[in-house]
Parts: structure tokens; C-alpha cells; sequence
């Protein structure tokens, strides 16, 4: 039980489960022997202690970014902020003393130890006295948000707009006129309509988003009752015993009791800083902030391992206290809405001009010349008028509702994206840069080949030449124990009783291969016991090696490790040095070798060059080759123990020369089933893909031929050679290209194979060579070099997605303009990249279409509202205030269409499945393919408005002729009617014609609606219906709802009287069907031209 004087440090606290609070399942680690604090215990009292102050510049970070939310602001505001954060977090952390106490003193204190850690009971009932290691809410800010709500998109304008128009109603209206008040409440109703629709859209994001952080890795592996276990990382609680690895983040902040010589922790999500900070166990600073002891929530561990005990969870822990601090989200547009803003800008521009025009007319020319044409009231209705005809108020909803349902699409086919701007930047991606293992490769590898000295068999001969032999001194028993030692595998406590292919085993890929080809030659709880692990240095994407020092504890052990002739000479204080990694860094450190018999022997040349054999031909087919070797360190070789900080140093010296190579295992990572299809489907959408891997060349270009990013044959593959450091590319060579271009027989893909070492020397003329290849494999890369090669391709203008799993890609993961992470892979990495892919990697295919599908939809989303709810609408009141005709469509029904008729079907476009083409187009160009371009606006205004508008101009004055109102008796006569008719008639066609122009747009944009489906294809290759790959039924019912909407505006007597509307006779509804197919017909005949001439002037216009 923790006391009450412990209960103090944890206060109580408002919580909600958030994936930050989270950290990924991450494989155990055995921390026998790391380094541990030399302070006396007894020399610290265990009462409280405060401090006094803290030094506020270390306090609190300036900023800090998370996965799932930012804090970020204007520059004023945020600086102003932060300083109050660093005041109240510096009173706050004084009282913080966990770092200041022996980790003896911290077990005590929180009733835990390391080796059984916190018991069931124990832990259930901390987690109801603390609550979820999850942080509170932030402030709502009601009213900020209602406030929203109302005014996002084009609330003000309609606000505006309503008041206006009741204005004009009284008092300035004279007598008042009672369609200025229906119009000033529909307006009015669509100011709240709108306001509802983005509260739900708002709901219904968060909930999509939400339901996305849930689905991300948030789990941890604790000591409970003595047993490992996997736990959910938000019901951690203080006392927890925390195993911690390289490529986790911390989900609470922890005292360390043991750590690795090598653990290093990124600070930089809380303190902006980028270099890493080293674990210690002892403390090293009186700030908490600064000491090495503790491990803060949120951090990373970027390299070694350790074991902590958690202090503090949810609002207690630093990140917690800064996030209760400065919680402002992060503003402003991504990509895609700056461009919707810039158009829309663009037609406000337009909207105020015309609004401006009118208003110089009525008073240059209207007021003098017919004063009871167009009185005040009746131009601020017309103004508002305008401003409804311009506005496609249906917009800002179908841009949202577009990119939550995609989003919600893509989350339903197990694709995660932290933000809107990854599905805006998907379909522009140009280059796909791939980590091979875990990512190409299902990441479940096993040892198939073992070779000692220059001898190679299976392991299968190997385990029978153990049995047949019965001795424990050959070469296989030595290659045994080095690879059931020198690893930092561990079988899972739950299915060690299984057949060892079934247990499940924690470390990384190659750790499991390795342990589970020992565990079957013999088990390595046997070894174990025999020897005892004293120091060990984790392998990293720069060394590429791994060490365990390890003394002896049984004097049977020697004889698993050692020949004859070196076991009889090692003393029991005496260390064996192990260390498995790269053949090509490890072999040049060798200087004897053991045969096949156990013995010992001097590493000639003629047995390098067979060793060197046998590792290209297991790289050339594709296997990941390891090295195992060791070396005996006597006594007085060693100046500093184990626990020293000066010991890590000595061994690394000690392993860089004089080392016997053991064995050698030869590992294949089988490729996974989909890639060699992704490949295919990737390359044919104008997308290159490169691997960038830490294998050897020869593996790489042998898994990368396996997957097809590679399609020539080896002596077609080029090397380093080919690109020549003075010229860029000749004259010849680019007029050989062009001629390539032009012929009937596409030319083969230019492949080039690099390693890491060559890349070091190219300079700026050979990467613009290299940048052009189509397929490249980058091979023994270190993460520095990751990170080069993202930036030398956007240098090229390239949109690069990087794809990877580990700690060392996070670098070019954030670096890139799309960084894809796998689901199974390390925190890191996922913290690092812009989109989870949960399952398999062929999602990356959906991925990519969804990213352009989701820019195709919002284009043809606007070329459908732009021509009845923009162009269509204008003209009734340009040619009422320029040519003295009444206004054929009342500002009431331009509403009803902009808001109602309109924003269902243009809302359904979002469901619209990808074309048949969309993988067979080249990415998009960020810079030239523009959400709205000209080729947009002649589809939308030049061909679509312009039928719609000349037809319904016909329409209505068609009626008029035959009702006895020529147009003759209309035109440029300001209201003025013939003797011969009624003004009250008049006014009952007129509101008929109205009618008329509205039903012919609204029946129109249906066949509209069937044509922009489509860019280039047919509608009988891409089918509403009938078809599942391309239907879309969603459209049916918003076609159904426009119906309904125009039948309920238009036949209800009571509506009618009040808003000026009437009943349109029924060929009105069906001779706008004709219209409406031959829009249908001109647009099949433009798609088909098209189509077949892709580079005329017809193409060049199509949108």
C-alpha cells in the first residue's frame, strides 16, 4: 500500500482515454546487468524533501507536439502562454524528488520491488485511488465554439444577408413586403441549419478521429506477480515496473533502475531540442527536468534498454502538467482548404464587384431615369441577391463531409491518417522509398543456413551432427551459446511449454531467429545457467553489431564455449566477450576462426576468401547474413567493473580486434505475398519505388528483383560507376531519351544498385543523375543516410512518401512528405510518420487512391455546384437591374437550390469510387494541378452554366409567350406592362416563370450530376448502378430529396401565397429531362474525345 504521505504526489484528476497516454507492445528485454547507482541508501532520508526553486529556463519547454493533438498558436500568444506554463510548472516541480532519492528508496517508498513488481491487488486498487494514466480534457470553450459553428464557411454572409433583408422589410419597406420577410427568415434558417450541420460535422469528425487514435498500438510490458505482462498503457499505474527498449515511448514518467550503457532518450516532443539525452540510474541534476535518472512521458528511447519504476501518471507527470498548462490547438489551413479559401475569395472578389455594379447602375441611371423600377429596399434585396447567386453556400459542407468520409473510408480499410493534409498529399506522391525488413518482408525470419569455418549445412544437419557427435566442444555447441546469449530475445513465460515453433519470443526479428534456431540445438535455460551476463551494448543501425560480456557460473560452460586448449587457461574471473552482427563490419576484427571439429585456428586469406564465398552466396539469394564470434579477456585486462561508465568503452576497444569468428547464419525474411503486385499497381500510376534497407548490397538487389522493384537482369544493373561526377547528362544522351519517348517500343528501366559507403561520395551532378533513375536499392544506409535521400528527391521536386517500421527510420519518416508507418512497428516510428497502415502493406495501393480520389470528388463537388447554385442564379439578376426584365428566379428559390436541392447530391460525390484510370494517371503536380483551374471553370461556367442558363431563360419566357406576356413586352421596360394586362396576373405567370427556371435547374443538375461522376471515363464503364466497383446509390436518394424539396417549396398553398412561389405544369419536369440528356450526350462525345486524343487542344481543356 502506498502511504499517505505518497497519496500527496498524486493528486486527484478529471480523465479520458487518449493514445498519447500509450506506448506499443514492445519486446522484453533481460536486464540483468546494467549499470547501477554506487549511492549509500541509508545515507538519504526517506522524509520529504522541497526544494525551493528551479531554474525556469530549464522548466518548461517553448513547445512541444504529440500524435494526436499540438500546441501551437499565434507567436504572441503562445510566448505569453508558455510563460505563465513555465511559473506555475516551476512551483509545481520543485516539489518533485523522485531523481533525488536511491532506486532502493523508490521501491520502498512506492511498496514495489524489480522482481516481483506490483501484485494484482495492488495494482487494481492504485488504478481506482489515481484513476487511467490518461490526461484531462482540455477547457471546451463553449462559446468559442458555438461561435464557430455559426460563422465557419458563409455564416456572417447569410447573417448578414437575413438582417438586410428584414431591413428592407420594415421599416424601410413601404407598403413592407411580405416575401422580404420569408426570404429574410429562410435566409435566417439557413444561418441555423448551417450552424447544426457543423456542430454534427464537428461531432461526427471527432468521433471518426477518435475511434482512429483507438485503433493506434497503446500498450506496455510490466513485471506483475513476478510475470511479465502485456498491459494497456492507460492503466499503468505508480509502482509499475516498466520494461523499456529501443524504439519505445515512455507512457508515464519513470525512475530508472537499471539502464544500458548505451540508452539514449529523444527530448525533443518536450523540450524542441534535438539532441539525445543518455539514461543514468544515478542522479545527475537537481533539476528534474534535467536529470538523466528519470525518463519523462512522452520521450522516446532511441537506442539501449532499461528498467524503470513508474512515479507519476496522467496530469502528474511533466507532459501532463505542461498539457493542463498550454493547451491552445493548433490553428490554421491545410493545403487543400487554403486553395478552397483562395477560391472562394476569388468569387467574393467577383461578388463584391457585381454588387458594386449594381448599386452604381441603380444610382447613375435606375433612380433618375425609373424611380419605381428599383427602390432601396428592392436593391439591398437585389444586392443580397447577388450575393446569394455567387456564393456556392453548399461548399464549405461538402468539402468537410468529403474529407471526413474519406477518412472514415480509409480508417474502415485499416489506414490511419493523423491529419487532413496526409489524404491532400497522398495523391501527389511521386516517389514511395521503402525500408526492406518488416516492411517489404513479413519480418518473421529463421535461420536456414549455418556455416563454421568453411563448412556450411542446415540447421536440420546441424542438430543431427549434435546428436550423432554427444560432445559439447565442437564448433556447433559454440555457435550455440553465442547465439542463445549474445541476444536480446526472450521466450514468453505463457508459451514456453509449447513446441518452440509455436512460443511466441519478445526482441526483435532477427533476435527470434537466432534464439529459436539455439533453443533447437539444446536449451539455452542451460546455458543460462552457466553463464551469467555482465554487460551488454545493443545493436544499432551504426555499429551494426551487438556485445554480451558474460562470466562464467558453472565450470560445465566451458566446455560450450570455449576449446580445449583456451577453456583451460580461463579463470573464473575471467570475461568472455560475444558479439553477433555484420559480417563485413565484424570479419576485418577477426583473426582466427573455428573449425568445424571446436579448434581454434589462425585466419588466413584462403579461409577469408571461402568465408566471403559463402556469405555472397547466401546475400545473392537473398538471406541476411549474420556473424558470430568471441574473445576471451583475462582479468588484468580489464581497469574498470561492469557498473563503471568506463567499461562500455573498454569492451568496444576490446571487440575491434583479435576476435575468433564462430559461425556464420544465413537468415531469410520471406518477402510478403501483396508486394510484388503493390509494386506493379504502384509503378503503373507514375509512382517509383526504391528500397532503402541496412542489408548487404547483394541481398538487397536479390529481395528487390523477388519483389519487382528491380526488373533487369544483374548485368543490367548499374553501380556507382555510372554516374559521372562532371556532367549532368549529355546532349546525345537526352536526344536518345527523347527518341526513346517517341518509339513504338518502351525502353527498359534504368536500375542501380548503391550502398551506404558509395552514397558518402556522390556529389550534386551525380544525385541529379541518380534522381532519375527509375528503379534505385539502397543498400547498408545508416538513418543519416535515410534521410539524405528523402531530401535530395524533394530537392527534385518530388513528393516523397517514406514507408518503415524502426527506430532508425523516424528521421526520414518525419522528414518526408508522407511518412508511413506499419502497425506492427516500433512507437517511434509510429509516432514519426503521417499515416498507420494497421495490416498489410498493399493498403499503401488504397492509400494512394484514396488520395486522389478524395481530390477528384472535391473537383467534381464544385464543377456540380458552380453552374446552378453560382452562374445560373447570377444572370436573373443581372439581366432584372441591366435590362429592365423582372427577375426569372426569386432569391427565395436561389436559396432553396444553393441549400437545399444542391447539397445532398453534391455531399454523395464524396462516395464516388475511384476511376477506372485513377492508378493509370501520373501523380499529381502540386504546383500546376490546382483544385480549381481554368479548365474547372470552362466545364463548370463555360459548358454546364451556360446550357443550364440559356434553357431556363427559355424555359420561363417560353411560358410567358404562351401565357400572353411576350418578351418583347418585358425587355428594357422597367416594369412598365401593356394596357392589355393585368398587373395581377402578370405577377402569378411571373411567379409560375420563376418556378420554371427553378425546376429546370434543379432537374438538370440531376443529369449534371450523372455526367461529373466522371472525368474522362463513360458513364456505361463507370455505372451509377448494377456495377459494385463503381456504383455509387447514395446518388438516388439525393436526387429523390432535390424532388421532394422542389414539390414541397413549390405546391403548398399556404408557402406559396407567403414566398412567391407556384405549381409548375408537368411537361416543365420533363422537358428539362431533354436538356439535361443532351448535356449528358455533349459531355460523353467531349470524355470520348478526349480519350482518344489525349494531346489535342480538347484534351488540354479538360478538366
Amino acid at each position: 500500500m502506498i502511504d499517505d504521505e505518497e497519496k500527496e504526489q498524486y493528486p486527484r484528476r478529471i480523465h479520458y482515454a487518449d493514445v498519447e497516454s500509450g506506448v506499443k507492445v514492445s519486446s522484453p528485454l533481460e536486464r540483468g546487468n546494467s549499470r547501477r547507482s554506487s549511492v549509500d541508501h541509508d545515507s538519504l532520508s526517506i522524509r520529504p524533501h522541497r526544494r525551493s526553486s528551479i531554474e525556469l529556463s530549464m522548466a518548461l519547454p517553448i513547445q512541444y507536439r504529440t500524435v494526436s493533438f499540438q500546441i501551437a498558436g499565434s507567436q504572441e500568444k503562445n510566448a505569453a502562454e508558455v510563460q505563465l506554463a513555465k511559473k506555475s510548472a516551476a512551483k509545481a516541480l520543485a516539489d518533485l524528488e523522485w531523481h533525488t532519492i536511491t532506486p532502493d528508496e523508490v521501491l520502498k517508498r512506492l511498496s514495489t520491488s524489480t522482481s516481483q513488481g506490483l501484485s494484482k491487488e495492488q495494482a487494481n486498487r492504485r488504478l481506482s485511488q489515481y484513476g487511467k494514466n490518461a490526461p484531462s480534457h482540455p477547457p471546451s470553450h463553449l462559446f468559442r465554439t458555438l461561435f464557430g459553428y455559426f460563422f465557419r464557411g458563409f455564416g456572417s454572409i447569410l447573417l448578414v444577408g437575413a438582417i438586410l433583408v428584414f431591413v428592407s422589410w420594415k421599416p424601410l419597406g413601404n407598403p413592407p413586403a411580405q416575401a422580404n420577410l420569408a426570404l429574410a427568415i429562410v435566409l435566417l434558417a439557413v444561418f441555423f441549419i448551417q450552424a447544426a450541420f457543423n456542430g454534427w460535422q464537428d461531432w461526427s469528425s471527432s468521433r471518426v478521429m477518435a475511434s482512429i487514435t483507438t485503433m493506434l498500438p497503446g500498450n506496455c510490458l510490466l513485471l506483475r506477480d513476478g510475470a511479465r505482462v502485456t498491459v494497456v498503457a492507460s492503466e499503468i499505474v505508480p509502482g509499475d515496473v516498466l520494461y523499456i527498449k529501443a524504439g519505445d515511448k515512455l507512457p508515464a514518467d519513470v525512475r530508472f533502475v537499471e539502464i544500458s550503457s548505451d540508452a539514449k532518450f529523444d527530448r525533443s516532443i518536450l523540450t524542441g531540442e534535438s539532441p539525445p539525452l543518455s539514461g543514468m540510474v544515478d542522479n545527475t541534476d537537481e533539476n528534474y527536468l534535467e536529470t538523466k535518472c528519470i525518463g519523462l512521458q512522452g520521450t522516446h528511447c532511441i537506442s539501449g534498454s532499461g528498467i524503470g519504476i513508474v512515479v507519476a501518471t496522467g496530469d502528474t507527470t511533466v507532459f501532463g502538467r505542461i498539457a493542463q498548462l498550454t493547451n491552445t490547438p493548433k490553428t490554421g489551413m491545410t493545403t487543400l482548404e487554403r486553395e478552397v479559401f483562395n477560391f472562394v475569395l476569388v468569387i467574393v472578389s467577383i461578388m463584391v464587384t457585381m454588387i458594386v455594379l449594381v448599386i452604381i447602375i441603380w444610382a447613375a441611371y435606375l433612380r433618375k431615369s425609373h424611380p419605381d423600377w428599383i427602390n432601396v429596399p428592392t436593391l439591398i434585396v437585389d444586392c443580397v441577391s447577388v450575393a446569394i447567386a455567387f456564393i456556392p453556400e453548399g461548399l464549405p459542407i461538402a468539402l468537410t463531409a468529403s474529407l471526413t468520409i474519406t477518412a472514415n473510408l480509409m480508417r474502415k480499410n485499416k489506414i490511419l491518417c493523423k491529419s487532413l493534409k496526409t489524404v491532400e498529399t497522398l495523391g501527389a506522391v511521386s516517389v514511395i522509398c521503402s525500408d526492406k525488413t518488416g516492411t517489404l518482408t513479413k519480418n518473421k525470419m529463421f535461420v536456414t543456413e549455418c556455416g563454421m569455418g568453411t563448412n556450411s549445412m542446415t540447421p536440420q544437419s546441424a542438430r543431427d551432427e549434435m546428436v550423432s557427435s554427444g560432445r559439447n566442444d565442437t564448433a556447433i555447441s559454440q555457435m550455440r551459446l553465442i547465439a542463445g546469449l549474445c541476444n536480446f530475445g526472450e521466450f514468453d513465460a505463457g508459451t514456453i511449454h509449447l513446441p518452440l515453433s509455436e512460443r511466441i519470443i519478445n526482441g526483435d526479428a532477427t533476435d527470434q531467429a537466432v534464439l529459436r534456431f539455439s533453443e533447437s540445438l539444446g536449451p539455452v535455460s542451460e546455458l543460462r545457467n552457466m553463464w551469467r551476463k555482465t554487460f551488454e551494448l545493443a545493436f544499432n543501425s551504426k555499429n551494426k553489431y551487438m556485445i554480451q560480456t558474460l562470466a562464467l557460473t558453472e565450470a560445465a560452460g566451458l566446455a560450450y564455449a570455449l576449446p580445449d586448449e583456451e577453456a583451460a587457461v580461463f579463470g573464473s574471473d575471467d570475461t568472455l566477450l560475444t558479439i553477433k552482427g555484420a559480417p563485413d563490419i565484424l570479419i576485418e576484427r577477426c583473426s582466427r576462426y573455428t573449425t568445424i571439429n571446436g579448434d581454434s585456428k589462425a585466419l588466413d586469406d584462403d579461409v577469408r576468401t571461402k568465408i566471403d564465398e559463402i556469405k555472397n552466396g547466401w546475400s545473392a539469394e537473398g538471406r541476411r547474413v549474420i556473424l558470430l564470434a568471441r574473445k576471451t579477456i583475462k582479468k588484468d585486462e580489464l581497469q574498470s567493473t561492469p557498473d563503471s561508465s568506463r567499461f562500455e568503452n573498454e569492451i568496444s576497444s576490446h571487440a575491434r580486434s583479435s576476435l575468433t569468428l564462430v559461425a556464420l547464419l544465413g537468415i531469410v525474411d520471406p518477402l510478403r505475398d501483396e508486394i510484388p503486385s503493390v509494386v506493379s499497381i504502384l509503378r503503373r500510376a507514375g509512382i517509383r519505388m526504391f528500397m532503402v534497407t541496412g542489408d548487404f548490397a547483394l541481398t538487397a538487389q536479390a529481395i528487390a528483383t523477388e519483389c519487382g522493384i528491380i526488373t533487369n537482369p544483374p548485368n543490367m544493373v548499374k553501380d556507382i560507376s555510372s554516374l559521372s561526377r562532371d556532367k549532368i547528362i549529355s546532349e546525345s544522351d537526352s536526344q536518345s531519351e527523347n527518341e526513346n519517348k517517341d518509339a513504338s517500343i518502351t525502353p527498359p528501366m534504368k536500375s542501380i544498385v548503391l550502398s551506404g559507403p558509395e552514397m558518402i561520395t556522390l556529389n550534386d551532378n551525380q544525385w541529379e543523375q541518380l534522381c532519375r533513375y527509375d528503379e534505385i536499392v539502397f543498400a547498408r544506409t545508416t538513418p543519416e543516410q535515410k534521410l539524405r535521400i528523402v531530401r535530395e528527391f524533394q530537392k527534385r521536386d518530388e513528393i516523397v512518401a517514406m514507408t518503415g517500421d524502426g527506430v532508425n527510420d523516424a528521421p526520414s519518416l518525419k522528414a518526408a512528405d508522407i511518412g508511413i508507418a506499419l502497425g506492427s512497428g516500433s512507437d517511434i516510428a509510429i509516432e514519426a510518420a503521417d499515416m498507420v497502415l494497421l495490416e498489410s502493406f498493399s493498403a499503401v495501393v488504397e492509400a494512394v487512391q484514396y488520395g486522389r480520389v478524395v481530390f477528384d470528388n472535391l473537383k467534381k463537388t464544385i464543377a456540380y455546384l458552380l453552374p446552378a447554385g453560382s452562374f445560373s442564379e447570377f444572370w436573373p439578376v443581372m439581366t432584372n437591374v441591366a435590362f429592365g426584365l423582372p427577375q426569372i428566379l426569386s432569391s427565395f428559390l436561389m436559396i432553396i437550390i444553393c441549400c437545399f436541392t444542391d447539397c445532398a447530391a453534391a455531399t454523395v460525390l464524396a462516395y464516388e469510387a475511384p476511376e477506372a484510370d485513377v492508378l493509370l494517371r501520373k501523380p499529381r503536380n502540386t504546383k500546376t494541378d490546382r483544385l480549381v483551374d481554368w479548365q474547372l471553370i470552362l466545364q463548370a461556367y463555360g459548358f454546364i452554366g451556360v446550357i443550364e442558363t440559356l434553357s431556363s431563360f427559355a424555359m420561363s419566357y417560353w411560358y410567358l409567350e404562351r401565357s400572353g406576356i411576350p418578351f418583347k413586352d418585358l425587355w428594357f421596360k422597367y416594369g412598365s406592362l401593356p394596357a392589355n394586362i393585368d398587373q395581377d396576373y402578370a405577377n402569378a405567370r411571373l411567379a409560375e416563370a420563376s418556378s420554371i427556371y427553378f425546376v429546370n435547374l434543379v432537374v438538370m443538375q440531376w443529369f449534371s450530376l450523372m455526367g461529373l461522376r466522371t472525368r474522362r471515363l463513360s458513364i456505361f464503364h463507370h455505372p451509377p448502378a448494377f456495377n459494385k466497383a463503381t456504383q455509387n446509390l447514395y446518388i438516388f436518394p439525393a436526387i429523390l430529396f432535390a424532388l421532394v424539396m422542389a414539390i414541397f417549396w413549390l405546391y403548398i398553398p399556404q408557402l406559396q401565397s407567403v414566398l412567391g412561389t407556384s405549381s409548375v405544369p408537368a411537361e416543365h419536369f420533363f422537358l428539362p429531362a431533354a436538356f439535361g440528356l443532351g448535356i449528358l450526350f455533349l459531355d460523353e462525345a467531349r470524355k470520348r474525345g478526349v480519350r482518344k486524343w489525349p494531346g489535342s487542344w480538347l484534351g488540354k481543356m479538360a478538366w
